[in-house]
């Protein structure tokens, strides 16, 4: 669904969950309730389906949110690969877990913009950037569609 097809079955006052996929790990990050800032949230490391949907689900509740963004892991040419496809495939399966609205978002190199971020502004050393990347990439990701949807 587009952005704005998300934004037409988001009702007020409900979070935005972002979730940067990795084949290890899921980063997530969630908006506050007005849908203008998102914030690292957690790492969720993979260790089956059925528990990663828990765990998202008891995100969803506990976070009020309404639907979710997911960032595609797009080629530098635009075109999707085959991470991109298990990205598509797991969003698919949350969706007939929870039934949220979803979308995608260009995450053509958010890790690296946060991991430059980390090195450079926060002086982070290699072991904490690790511990946080996932989820700071998921809130880039977020923060992105959020300021598109506040231009929508």
């Amino acid at each position: 669904m587009e952005l704005k097809e998300l934004k037409q079955q988001l009702k007020p006052y409900q979070a935005l969950l972002g979730i940067d996929y990795g084949e290890k790990r899921l980063g997530i990050a969630v908006s506050d309730l007005l849908r203008t800032v998102a914030t690292p949230y957690q790492i969720i490391y993979h260790q089956s389906l059925e528990k990663d949907l828990d765990t998202i689900y008891q995100i969803v509740v506990e976070k009020e949110v309404g639907g979710i963004v997911y960032g595609l892991p797009l080629q530098m040419n635009g075109v999707e690969g085959e991470i991109a496809a298990k990205v598509r495939l797991f969003a698919d399966k949350v969706y007939a877990a929870n039934g949220l609205p979803f979308t995608f978002w260009d995450e053509r190199l958010s890790s690296l913009a946060v991991e430059n971020f980390l090195i450079k502004q926060a002086d982070l050393s290699r072991a904490k950037r690790k511990k946080i990347l996932d989820a700071s990439a998921a809130a880039y990701i977020l923060q992105g569609a959020l300021d598109a949807l506040a231009r929508l």
